[in-house]
């Protein structure tokens, strides 16, 4: 008896969970339904040559049924495609965080240094990613390297400008609070500065994942002979519309979810009020 009413209630809250994960998906799944509906209906017309979401899935199916083979050379599934795109992104992303932390606080805190690098900040901020690829190509020679440095050039900028603006919105009670406990630089860093500033820092860093993830696209498309890039430049070469939307659709899923893992990330470490 207590045997059943137990798989009762156990069912029961199964039940619930489901019920309410599909009411978080169905807004979502709505949206990519309406979507789908606006992209056959254009398919439809007469004077254009896109597809039809039918017809991707259908002409594509090779690619999608087995994104993990790999016959060499250029002839890769999608998974290795991917992987060779995010290695360059870590690279170049982790460099910017590296780099933009501490030269946001740096800015912020002394004067002297954000006269001096602002104006730098300034000039080079607008410039697009594209635009970076000749100087990249004269500073490394190799294309690796100058794909990481377009990454990491366009995501530091906003890494810098959030943590800086991070440091100077930090409520003065804080301040106040470290002067009256008398704590040192280092305490004040750690204890004050730092965790009320962790907001902005992943806001930048948001910001610079989604920069990179752009970035290392552009990059791919001139500098590489791999990657996700390369493989949208190839398929528009040989006028293939249906591999350029399936990988503009990973490129969209890819992106999801590496700004789900930031967002993950950013909840767990940032504190809670």
């Amino acid at each position: 008896m207590h045997l059943q009413i137990r798989n009762k209630s156990f069912i029961t809250q199964i039940r619930q969970i489901l019920l309410q994960t599909f009411k978080q998906l169905l807004p979502s799944l709505a949206g990519i339904f309406i979507l789908l509906i606006i992209w056959h209906l254009l398919s439809l017309r007469s004077d254009t040559s896109l597809p039809s979401p039918l017809a991707v899935v259908t002409n594509t199916w090779e690619l999608i049924k087995d994104p993990f083979f790999n016959k060499g050379g250029h002839n890769k599934g999608f998974f290795w495609l991917i992987l060779a795109s995010l290695n360059r992104v870590v690279a170049g992303y982790f460099l910017a965080a590296i780099v933009g932390i501490p030269v946001g606080f740096i800015i912020s805190l002394n004067s002297f240094c954000k006269r001096a690098i602002d104006p730098i900040i300034q000039l080079l901020r607008p410039v697009a990613p594209l635009a970076w690829l000749p100087m990249a190509q004269a500073i490394f020679l190799k294309p690796n390297p100058s794909a990481i440095f377009v990454i990491f050039i366009t995501a530091v900028w906003p890494v810098i400008i959030n943590t800086a603006l991070g440091v100077q919105l930090v409520p003065k009670d804080y301040i106040n609070v470290s002067k009256v406990l008398g704590l040192s630089i280092f305490e004040n860093f750690f204890q004050i500065l730092l965790p009320a500033t962790l907001p902005y820092i992943f806001t930048g860093l948001r910001i610079a994942l989604g920069l990179s993830w752009l970035a290392v696209v552009a990059a791919e498309m001139l500098l590489s002979d791999d990657g996700i890039g390369f493989f949208i430049v190839d398929a528009y070469n040989n006028a293939n519309i249906n591999e350029i939307i399936l990988a503009i659709i990973y490129l969209g899923v890819v992106g999801l979810v590496l700004d789900k893992i930031i967002v993950y990330i950013s909840d767990k470490v940032t504190p809670q009020e």
